[in-house]
């Protein structure tokens, strides 16, 4: 019963917090009864202790993030208790039986101390807490937010070297803008404190004068009896609310100080103050010396002692705790010892790796001003924007068997790619009417093969005048590694991947993810479908549907050829948008119908899908002839385009891929409404002669 009386108030702490302040404004307006207050006052004091409690033992600002909206509330609630004390004061000449004790308690009957204990804690709590607060929640708001683009790089430049994982970087990022966040809504919400300190003195002097109005003119009571009554009960008053109201000023400078803490106050207090024996002997001195001198000597001495007491105990402990601290780190040498025999980390192959030789580490110290990892958050944002996948973490490292300027971009630990470049230069391409008396080095563009020189700085400007394309070398590191995974995207996609890419369109189409995947396919066979899009280049950005097209066609067909080709129909305007010019039109090649047939004629299946089982001197003849053709095309300054059957346009791209990885293959299935063609060649059986 309790357990299902404590489950549903947990479930409904919404409704029950809405309750409580539409509550809160109610009881400004409604009188409440004596006893009634004498309970919300003592609510009151519980949760400005609960709150000062919860502040000391925060080890972080961030655990006791509701602070802000909690000081708004509790500020409205002690306020709310202000106006139906001061009800019942003028009213009825009581507020109660805690304000009535509590007045006689603390300041003894005597209102001219309770009026000055008063004013003192007002004081306190408003010129020094509260301001002191409200100006450390300022400025660690502002520096919070001034951090926040350098917390960020700092964040990406970890997860680029491997050192956290994406999740690991999601939290930081949550963490620091939480954080930022917090001292902002801080800044505010000690606004709320200030004014209510001034609105304390405001309802002290209102309820004086009022109370003594209303005994005088309405009780007919002497002056003197009327002023002692009423300032004794406005004092308790009070002096009730100000001494929470001081708590929870405390708990706010607490909490908004604590920022480079590790512990709990009482942990950090104890480990930081006791941390020197040193001083502690030294402090005892100096009270031994002002007894000496003079002053009270039997509490200063008795200090003293205490003192040189914790130092000799402390002193103890940390010759203790160094002997602890040396076992400890033996035990720990064995234990490394122990895990460098174990060889199954040397097994653990990175997805993607950057190798750098020692001259070009300059490019990732962020202290030389290197931007290369920054760059590489690009890169993979860029890519999840064209391509659709998220690109594995790059694990970036300097490899001193490398030659000084040389860069390795690997997969899996196998080499892709590699390069020289020269960090201090500018790398100059040739666009066909240069300047030849610029020096310069001569190189080869890395990513695209294009005739390039290494010039220095002073000459960037005048080779740019001269017509050669100038870029620094950190940004001929990062093309070449962007045309990498763009031409390698289909291998680097794993299953892990594709269970992230899944997942996410499950969040838009829960349905058809739950009918594919594993009834009609599994996430193996999505992966090949997806490998096969990816090897062309085309973008499995839009998942839901290719998910879509896959739930359909492999109701009739589990060829995994045939299902990309149905997919690259579902996708063919994306396909096809960078293909056509602004008046819709699309230039291609053709195919002879005796090559076509040709094709069709030597598509074998096997195990692992079709190949292509062409006679070879037909073949030679369709590569020769097919590369004229596409050199004409890319002559006129246009993307070489080949369009054919569905069934032989997956084949005829895995023959031609090596000798013209630039060579775009469509179907006819592949042409949509509104796109003219026009044919600009035509490879033919005749022409190879």
């Amino acid at each position: 019963m309790a357990t299902s009386i404590k489950r549903r108030l947990m479930d409904n702490t919404d409704v029950l917090a809405a309750i409580g302040m539409v509550g809160i404004v109610v009881m400004m307006v409604v009188p409440l009864p004596a006893g009634l207050l004498d309970i919300l006052i003592t609510i009151n004091i519980t949760a400005s202790v609960l709150t000062m409690m919860l502040a000391v033992f925060a080890k972080d600002p961030l655990e006791f993030s509701a602070l802000p909206s909690l000081l708004l509330t509790l500020t409205l609630f002690r306020l709310s208790l202000n106006i139906s004390a001061t009800r019942l004061i003028l009213l009825d000449g009581q507020a109660g039986d805690v304000i009535q004790q509590f007045g006689e308690f603390v300041i003894r009957g005597n209102p001219v101390v309770g009026f000055i204990i008063f004013i003192i804690l007002v004081l306190v709590q408003f010129i020094v807490i509260t301001k002191g607060a409200e100006r450390v929640s300022e400025v660690a708001a502002r520096f919070t937010l001034d951090a926040m683009p350098g917390k960020q790089m700092s964040i990406d430049a970890d997860l680029n070297a491997g050192m956290i994982s994406d999740t690991q970087a999601r939290d930081r990022r949550k963490a620091i803008q939480q954080e930022a966040d917090f001292y902002g809504a801080m800044d505010g919400s000690t606004k709320f404190v200030k004014g209510d300190a001034i609105a304390a003195i405001i309802i002290l002097f209102i309820n004086i004068i009022g109370g003594f109005i209303m005994g005088v003119a309405m009780q007919g009571m002497p002056l003197l009896e009327a002023l002692h009554k009423y300032t004794l009960l406005t004092i308790g008053e009070g002096l009730v609310s100000q001494i929470p109201a001081l708590l929870i000023s405390t708990a706010t400078g607490l909490v908004v100080t604590r920022a480079a803490s590790e512990s709990n106050l009482g942990n950090d207090l104890a480990k930081q103050l006791f941390r020197n024996p040193k001083a502690l002997f030294i402090t005892a001195g100096v009270l031994i010396m002002l007894a000496i001198l003079g002053l009270p000597p039997f509490p200063m001495i008795i200090v003293a002692i205490a003192l040189i007491g914790a130092g000799v105990m402390l002193r103890k402990n940390s010759k203790v705790l160094v002997v602890e601290e040396t076992a400890a780190a033996r035990e720990s040498e064995i234990e490394e010892s122990k895990k460098s025999e174990n060889v199954l980390n040397l097994l653990n192959i990175d997805h993607m790796e950057l190798e750098l030789g020692y001259a070009l580490i300059a490019l990732v110290d962020v202290q030389q001003g290197g931007d290369l990892l920054d760059r590489i958050v690009l890169i993979r944002r860029q890519i999840a924007s064209e391509l659709g996948f998220i690109v594995p973490v790059i694990r970036v490292r300097d490899n001193m068997n490398l030659q000084p300027n040389q860069y390795v971009i690997k997969i899996r630990g196998a080499e892709i790619a590699t390069g020289d470049i020269l960090a201090d230069h500018y790398m100059a391409m040739s666009s066909g009417f240069d300047d030849d008396a610029i020096p310069g080095t001569p190189t080869k563009e890395p990513a695209f093969g294009l005739d390039a020189k290494w010039i220095n700085a002073m000459y960037r400007e005048e080779a740019e005048l001269s017509g050669w394309m100038v870029v620094d070398a950190p940004t001929v590191l990062a093309t070449h590694i962007t045309e990498v995974i763009k031409t390698q995207a289909w291998e680097i996609l794993n299953r892990q991947d594709v269970k992230t890419l899944v997942d996410h369109a499950k969040e838009q189409a829960p349905t058809v993810v739950d009918e594919l995947i594993p009834d009609i396919l599994s996430l193996g066979q999505v992966q090949k479908v997806l490998a096969n899009l990816l090897r062309e280049r085309v973008s499995i950005r839009d998942m839901v549907s290719i998910l879509e097209t896959l739930a359909d066609q492999a109701q009739v067909t589990k060829d995994l050829d045939r299902l990309t080709e149905h997919v690259r129909q579902a996708l063919a305007r994306q396909i096809l948008q960078p293909l056509v010019g602004k008046d819709k039109t699309l230039q291609v090649i053709t195919l002879d119908p005796k090559i076509e047939q040709s094709i069709l004629d030597s598509i074998q299946p096997s195990d692992y899908g079709t190949y292509l089982a062409l006679d070879p001197k037909i073949l030679q003849v369709l590569i020769i002839n097919l590369s004229k053709e596409v050199e004409k095309v890319m002559l006129k300054g246009l993307t070489p385009v080949v369009i054919c059957a569905p069934l032989v346009r997956i084949n005829l791209k895995r023959v031609t891929e090596r000798q013209m990885p630039q060579l775009m293959v469509l179907s006819y299935n592949e042409l949509v409404q509104g796109v003219q063609v026009q044919a600009v060649g035509m490879v033919g059986m005749d022409r190879a002669s």
